[in-house]
């Protein structure tokens, strides 16, 4: 392939309108096309140097992108994603992969039958301090994982609920956040086999939860609880703590410790706590900080789309590690509705 890759993004909401920023400034990549019927987007479109399109099939008529982007509310990623495989383009589809596994399911097997690249939006595990902190785990820094936790606590005001389909079901901060955390639990402590959990409405009131609490099992025997609620005024989450975004002030708090048979680690400051003679509790604890260059997370999830298009890497999120971590939020949901301990598939 000679040249940027030539990109298009569906959706121009909140998230859309940061994909088109960093194809836009991705020296690698070219942004051709917003796709999006509401007005705004084709002003956005014109300002981004690029077409406008009210739809796919009027897109394709006209303009063929090497990859599609599908920043669209979440219960139309399969409908939008399904029409990029069928046409043949790459398509890097934001989390969650579905609203649902066997819909999910449907999309990852027909884009491994017709031989097309399928992305998901997962762009955290693309931080090169995410990627340090799994270097510590798998180097055996920690020992044997023992246990980890992580917060996500933060306060949404009144007007984010103004768009209505954030007060409905799959809108609500386990689809919409902890989604994040869990698949990053997965990439760093390994498949989940079972799940417990608890959902609350009380605060709020809207049909979606507000607040969850949840218990991971792991195939290693490692446990994790997750903690998350839209409705906390707080510092621990990896929005405020990570700085991975300039819309958050960030807070000098740790969102997640893991912890292990030979030290703990806390994220995203990655301090590694251990005992230097022997492990116990009577002996001093010394800390040392891991260091990491900073990157944007999403510039680099933008790099490794243009990269699996042009044929020169591997997706880091995948389909079937979208759909993987779908399942456990899907056990995640079963699990508060029925109050039983769910196996993930």
């Amino acid at each position: 392939m000679v040249g940027p890759v030539k990109l298009a993004v569906l959706g121009a909401g909140l998230i859309g309108k940061r994909h088109i920023e960093y194809v836009v400034a991705d020296a690698a990549a070219a942004l051709v096309a917003v796709v999006d019927p509401l007005p705004a987007a084709e002003m956005l479109a014109r300002q981004s140097g690029c077409r406008w399109f009210s739809d796919f099939a009027g897109m394709m008529q006209s303009e063929t992108p090497d990859g599609v982007i599908v920043a669209t509310p979440n219960q139309l990623h399969v409908t939008h994603a399904l029409a990029c495989v069928s046409a043949g383009l790459p398509v890097l589809v934001e989390k969650p992969i579905a609203d649902d596994v066997a819909s999910a399911t449907m999309l990852v097997e027909a884009a491994e039958r017709a031989g097309v690249p399928l992305l998901v939006g997962h762009h955290k595990r693309h931080n090169p301090l995410v990627r340090e902190a799994k270097r510590a785990i798998d180097e055996g820094r920690l020992g044997d994982i023992v246990a980890a936790h992580g917060s996500c606590w933060f306060y949404k005001p009144p007007e984010y609920f103004e768009t209505s389909w954030r007060r409905e079901k799959g809108g609500g901060p386990v689809f919409i956040n902890l989604i994040h955390d869990v698949d990053l639990f997965r990439h760093l402590l390994g498949e989940v086999v079972s799940v417990q959990a608890l959902e609350s409405n009380a605060r709020r009131g809207y049909p979606v939860e507000d607040s969850g609490a949840v218990l991971l099992r792991f195939a290693s025997g490692a446990l994790a609880t997750l903690n998350v609620s839209d409705t906390i005024v707080a510092p621990w989450s990896w929005e405020l703590t990570s700085g991975e975004s300039a819309a958050f002030t960030q807070t000098p708090e740790s969102c997640y410790m893991i912890g292990g048979t030979r030290g703990s680690l806390t994220i995203p400051h990655l301090d590694v706590w251990f005992n230097p003679t022997r492990p116990s509790w009577l002996e001093p604890l010394s800390r040392e900080r891991l260091s990491v260059d900073a990157r944007d997370p999403l510039a680099l999830q933008i790099d490794n789309f243009c990269a699996v298009i042009r044929g020169t890497a591997e997706p880091v999120v995948s389909g079937r590690e979208g759909l993987a971590t779908l399942r456990v939020i899907a056990a995640v949901k079963e699990a508060a509705l029925t109050g039983r301990v769910v196996a993930v598939a």
